[in-house]
């Protein structure tokens, strides 16, 4: 039997990837992005507009009293500022870079979330980071760079969800048909909600149900991202879907704390939610995410 077959996602109970592409794969869903993939994500770019889906950063000293004072935790960047007076007079720094902080756009890798001890595609946690670095499904897949098509789907265009508005798979057909595309196969999926979470990251925020994920893995997502994702963890809250359903499971990449107003903006003035998605990191090999800055080029 093929193993293609037997790792198909499948129903609630096998939403899974894990095996699909075999035992040492570390790349996930990002497989979907074929040549073709990367061609029909390169003909959307006909007028040269470029659009950021981050958010800008500000970074705080890092002697100053309110690196920690952002919803409780870190500042995302913080900064010590020097300066070389010899042999070439100079100003630099060094960056700490809170990966996963709530205001920074990043991009998860696949050994960000643990189920059952183990990260994606299967493998324990103990192997995954023997040497005190992440040996498997890190930000290694990342080095090359992320170039297909992306698709935005508003989910609310105008105005906002509701508040805790759940997503749901019923959303994503709806917004298709509104706006007249189909996600396909190795598509980068953006969604906006009207929401910045970045700015209150406790607050009502939409997030995602297990059938939007469904949906997701039937179109064969290489990526999602969006201003909706999964709430800050509560004691009786259930499992976040899209971290360790999707990512963890269906080994699909996350960019989180997305910027898609402009984005919403531009799409609806020039009628088109199709784009060339172009995302690049510094080479870091071996991390859990990495911030980025992905581009809409239209």
């Amino acid at each position: 039997m093929d193993t293609d077959d037997v790792a198909r996602p499948r129903g609630k109970e096998s939403l899974t990837n894990r095996g699909r592409w075999g035992a040492d794969d570390d790349r996930g869903t990002l497989n979907f992005i074929t040549a073709a993939a990367r061609a029909r994500g390169v003909a959307q770019a006909t007028t040269g507009r470029v659009v950021s889906l981050a958010h800008p950063i500000t970074p705080v000293p890092m002697a100053a009293p309110v690196a920690f004072a952002e919803h409780g935790m870190p500042s995302a960047v913080l900064q010590a500022l020097t300066f070389t007076g010899s042999p070439t007079p100079a100003l630099t720094d060094v960056l700490l870079i809170n990966v996963h902080h709530a205001r920074s756009t990043h991009i998860d890798a696949l050994a960000h979330i643990t189920v059952d001890n183990t990260v994606y595609p299967g493998i324990s946690v103990a192997d995954a980071t023997a040497g005190a670095t992440v040996s498997r499904s890190s930000s290694s897949a990342f080095v090359e760079g992320i170039v297909t098509r992306g698709v935005l789907l508003d989910l609310a265009p105008g105005e906002r969800l509701a508040e805790n508005h759940v997503v749901t798979a019923d959303d994503l057909t709806a917004a298709e048909r509104r706006q007249g595309v189909r996600v396909e196969s190795g598509d980068a999926l953006v969604v906006r909600g009207g929401w910045v979470a970045a700015d209150d990251p406790f607050g009502p925020l939409p997030t995602t149900s297990l059938s939007a994920v469904e949906w997701m893995a039937e179109r064969e997502v290489c990526l999602y991202a969006g201003d909706i994702g999964d709430k800050l963890p509560e004691p009786s809250a259930a499992a976040p879907v899209l971290h360790n359903t999707a990512l963890a499971q269906l080994g699909m990449p996350l960019i989180d704390c997305v910027n898609v107003t402009e984005l919403a903006q531009v799409c609806a003035e020039i009628e088109r939610c199709s784009f060339l998605f172009a995302l690049g990191t510094i080479p870091v090999r071996g991390a859990t995410g990495l911030p980025v800055n992905p581009l809409a080029i239209f």
